[in-house]
């Protein structure tokens, strides 16, 4: 390890060895970037690259759009709404005693001055997302991210459409920019055929992007791999024990040598080892459910259904559908009532698109935090990190992340940036 200096004067030893746990967008963004500072990294996974909810997720990537899930309108759904296999926010009816106390400290956090709050938080980091993406482009990740010619919320009623409307104006309040413009159903079906009649009004969506998820965090995993770094599937890391020698991984084949740092970015399964490393904050999984399906007009940019909570997104020749978020164990098996209800509330809003051909029926959980703001730092060890939490922006944020992550690690200093995002808050 090389000793560097820090703002306090006091000397941080940089990490030569770096053991990465999780192989989704945010750990392989925090191994490419550790490499950027000559670490020699080493990710593992317990299934492989993408595994979880980085692959079939709606690959937005919209900074201007990121914002705490805890939010006023969650409010409105009442017991009987949660309850019901349809409904786009699910809670099982059996709910464990840890579900309740999250969903408990999620609807505190749902109020507006806490909203505003959080969302104050994630400005700075939101402004740096798409730079991240272009350092990674133009540093070789040979990836490709997607202007959205268009980028449609549509509403059947004008009324349904306020509601985005005064987020929006929330998210300006709060220091965020985002450029849009109201416009009539006709505008938007003139814009994207693929809309139906039933649209009656629509906000347009100014300077976003998308990708196709699992195809750009596999070239981002070539590119760690590229450059020496190792990406091993197929382990569990069972343990996390950090002595005076370094940081061992205890798995169900044994434990691995020492690491100088770990970081673990195991999304909705970050609690099993953050906690004994002083992490209270639960993770939850926020399992979201997404499939691809045939459309005459292939949009020119993804469609978001708001009052549905269905996005679309276009991918090649198809059009990938998601939805849902449904407080459940993460590894519980794929729901096939939660891909009919989206399947249903989709079918009236869309123009000639199969929704009974439909492929890669997918679910993957979000992990999700009781505040909407991500874990991002250093835990009770100064040798362990957590990366994590991001709810539905994993994808918009992982680089970010993983940049801002890297220089905390290697400098011994945290960027202001990352200050809300303690993972010991």
């Amino acid at each position: 390890m090389v000793a560097a200096g820090s703002a306090a004067g006091v000397i941080h030893t940089v990490p030569d060895r770096v053991a990465v746990v999780g192989a989704g967008m945010v750990g392989l963004a925090t191994a490419w970037f550790l490499q950027e500072a000559g670490v020699e990294v080493t990710v593992l996974d317990r299934e492989g690259v993408a595994a979880g909810a980085s692959w079939g997720n709606a690959g937005w990537l919209t900074p201007g759009l990121a914002t705490p899930l805890p939010e006023p309108a969650v409010l409105k759904y009442g017991v009987r709404a949660v309850l019901s296999p349809s409904s786009p926010v699910y809670v099982p009816p059996t709910a464990s005693p840890r579900l309740l106390s999250f969903l408990t400290r999620f609807a505190r956090n749902s109020t507006a001055g806490r909203w505003k709050t959080a969302m104050e938080s994630l400005v700075p980091i939101n402004r740096q997302a798409l730079n991240a993406f272009d350092l990674l482009g133009k540093a070789g990740v040979e990836a490709e991210t997607y202007e959205a010619k268009s980028f449609l919320a549509a509403y059947r009623t004008e009324a349904e459409r306020s509601v985005l409307l005064e987020e929006i104006e929330q998210i300006h309040s709060a220091g965020q920019g985002i450029e849009f413009e109201a416009i009539t159903g006709d505008d938007a079906r003139e814009i994207e055929p693929s809309l139906s009649d039933e649209i009656g009004a629509a906000i347009r969506l100014h300077g976003q992007r998308f990708i196709n998820p699992g195809e750009y965090v596999q070239l981002l995993a070539d590119s760690v791999t590229a450059r020496g770094g190792q990406i091993i599937s197929g382990v569990v890391v069972k343990d996390i024990v950090d002595e005076i020698r370094g940081v061992r991984l205890i798995t169900g084949d044994g434990e691995t040598d020492p690491f100088d740092a770990v970081v673990m970015a195991t999304g909705a399964w970050l609690n099993d080892l953050a906690r004994d490393f002083g992490v209270r904050t639960v993770v939850q999984a926020g399992r979201g459910y997404s499939f691809s399906v045939p459309i005459a007009h292939v949009p020119a940019g993804p469609m978001y259904f708001p009052a549905q909570r269905i996005a679309c997104t276009p991918l090649g020749d198809r059009l990938r559908v998601a939805g849902m978020m449904e407080f459940r164990k993460p590894e519980a098996k794929l729901d096939p009532r939660r891909i009919d209800a989206i399947v249903e509330a989709a079918r009236p809003l869309l123009r000639d698109a199969d929704l009974d051909a439909r492929t890669f029926e997918w679910v993957g959980p979000r992990p999700c935090t009781p505040d909407g703001l991500p874990l991002i730092g250093a835990t009770a060890s100064p040798r362990v990190f957590a990366a994590g939490g991001h709810g539905m922006w994993g994808i918009t944020l992982g680089p970010i992340t993983g940049q801002l992550l890297a220089e905390t690690i290697t400098t011994g200093r945290t960027p202001d940036e990352l200050r809300p995002f303690n993972p010991l808050r």
